[in-house]
């Protein structure tokens, strides 16, 4: 039943920051999934003891995907497979699926916010036993193999039926079809007060969940208006679909913009939150009010005492380089471990099972904490009902309490999309090689004092890394440029602008931020080398 099937190679197959993402005609191209797994279990090697989760957050062409690793995972000795119920689990499910059942490791099929569908996007993320991101030394010869295969293994039988909870045999590997809901439910109940939560709920709190069509509407559901009381309906666009039903299952302010226009009027719900494709990001809303994540990890780790699980204290907190640095004024007053690491989730792994930071996020919507090695979008919506149910308060009032307690971090990130990537790469290496000559100089005001590359020292494994430049003016100001490594075509220029303040805090961040932007567009020759006038995507 085990066949071995000749192949020739792709030469892109290279994974990005969380995995590998492709548009999904080009992941149905002839042999391109089975490549790309058959490298995966090359590289790992010695299967016959391992076993590995398998999931995914329902897009298109996961089903068929799923079905080809089942079979080459039997082809190539794998002892056994995990797999989420009718091929569906969220990334933070499968992160403690794997963390809680000590695996080997696992596959969940996603391409995280990315749009779905025949002509959206594909991928698949491949985790180790920590249930986190593969570091790049083993991407790395994960590549390298992709690059010379010249055969697969699969074995030739029926697909397997994953409607069925239990266990059953595949060429002498063992499968157990798992409920992907339950166990991190449980979770979810030792964290968190679900007692104090559902008695707000009971005094008529009211709240809005925008699934997105994708993964976690099944979850969302289960917690929130079964377990947790809210009202029938507090969770919308609930059943997952292999397109997100046209949506753009990116949790902003852009692609969620039903859920903000309804956050925004006079008939908002108290509090609004949204999930991305596979669950792992969050957008927090009050009425008429927009939570940024720089604010939102801040004021969650600010707020750890109030939270069953955390209130015995926590070891630390990391954000990414281009995060706000709102949550280090929290850490340095709380006397707590404080980490800036390259954008890319796998770089706090290494902290959290060193037990130097409990909390981490990035401004991209991602927040977490070391319960499992990936960011978790329903862990940060109930952290912040766990906090209004503890102090009363509105979201508004919290973060309003914070602003004035540690200052405002002006805060927004604009991103150039669908760039031509040698122009991208040209722009990135001129102004790298420009950032010496600016320390002293004045741009509209803005007088920069220092300007250099971020490069990170991994204090647990001595690595060193290169991620964005960053240019700091006198005043506190920065700006951050990145190029995006979790888009499946082109490159996306990322800008990132912070302006601290400790009086005005309730002005238009747009505003307060519009000449440092338009000093950020000159310094690097945004408009004459992109063609752009303006950001594609403003959050």
């Amino acid at each position: 039943m085990i066949k071995t099937i000749s192949t020739t190679p792709y030469g892109d197959q290279k994974m990005g920051t969380a995995g590998l993402r492709k548009k999904s005609q080009t992941a149905m191209q002839p042999n391109y999934v089975e490549n790309f797994m058959q490298s995966i279990f090359n590289t790992i090697g010695k299967l016959d003891d391992k076993t590995f989760l398998v999931g995914g957050d329902g897009r298109f062409y996961n089903d068929i995907a799923i079905q080809k690793i089942i079979k080459m995972a039997a082809a190539n000795g794998v002892k056994k497979l995990v797999i989420g119920q009718n091929g569906f689990i969220s990334t933070p499910a499968g992160s403690n699926v794997i963390l809680k059942n000590k695996l080997d490791g696992g596959f969940v099929l996603s391409a995280s916010h990315n749009p779905g569908g025949p002509n959206g996007d594909f991928g698949i993320k491949y985790s180790n036993q920590t249930g986190g991101q593969v570091p790049s030394s083993v991407t790395d010869k994960i590549f390298e193999n992709t690059k010379n295969i010249k055969e697969y293994k699969i074995c030739d039988t029926a697909d397997i039926d994953l409607s069925k909870l239990g266990k059953q045999q595949l060429c002498g590997m063992e499968i157990e079809i798992i409920d992907p809901v339950s166990g991190y439910v449980d979770m979810m109940r030792e964290i968190f007060d679900f007692e104090a939560i559902k008695q707000l709920f009971a005094k008529g709190f009211t709240m809005r969940f925008d699934a997105m069509n994708a993964v976690t509407g099944p979850y969302a559901v289960r917690i929130f208006e079964e377990l947790l009381g809210a009202a029938p309906g507090s969770v919308v666009n609930a059943v997952p679909l292999p397109d997100f039903g046209g949506l753009h299952p990116d949790p902003n302010l852009v692609y969620a913009k039903e859920l903000v226009d309804l956050m925004f009027s006079d008939n908002a719900p108290d509090f609004g939150a949204a999930n991305d494709g596979d669950g792992d990001r969050n957008m927090i809303l009050g009425k008429k009010f927009f939570v940024t994540p720089s604010d939102s990890l801040a004021i969650l780790t600010d707020n750890f005492h109030l939270i069953p699980a955390y209130k015995n204290g926590i070891y630390g907190v990391a954000k990414s380089a281009a995060t706000s640095t709102a949550v280090g004024r929290v850490a340095q007053a709380r006397n707590i471990g404080y980490y800036e690491v390259p954008t890319g989730w796998k770089y706090f792994v290494n902290l959290m099972d060193s037990k130097r930071i409990t909390f981490c996020g990035e401004e991209s919507f991602g927040t977490g904490s070391a319960h499992i090695r990936e960011k978790d979008g329903i862990w940060a919506v109930l952290f912040w009902l766990n906090i209004i149910a503890a102090t009363g308060k509105s979201v508004e009032e919290i973060t309003l309490d914070h602003w004035q307690k540690y200052g405002r971090s002006y805060y927004m990130r604009f991103d150039f999309d669908g760039l031509d990537t040698t122009v991208a790469d040209k722009l990135m290496a001129d102004l790298e090689a420009a950032l010496p000559k600016l320390s002293g100089k004045t741009f509209n005001g803005y007088t920069v004092s220092d300007a250099a590359p971020f490069i990170y020292n991994d204090p647990v494994d001595g690595s060193s890394t290169k991620n964005g430049l960053v240019i700091k003016f006198s005043d506190g100001s920065r700006i951050v440029y990145r190029l995006s490594g979790t888009g499946s075509s082109g490159a996306t220029l990322r800008v990132y602008l912070e302006k601290y303040e400790v009086e005005k805090l309730r002005e238009d961040p747009q505003q307060t931020l519009k000449q440092i932007l338009e000093v950020a567009m000159n310094i690097a020759e945004i408009t004459p080398r992109t063609g752009k006038l303006q950001a594609d995507v403003i959050t």
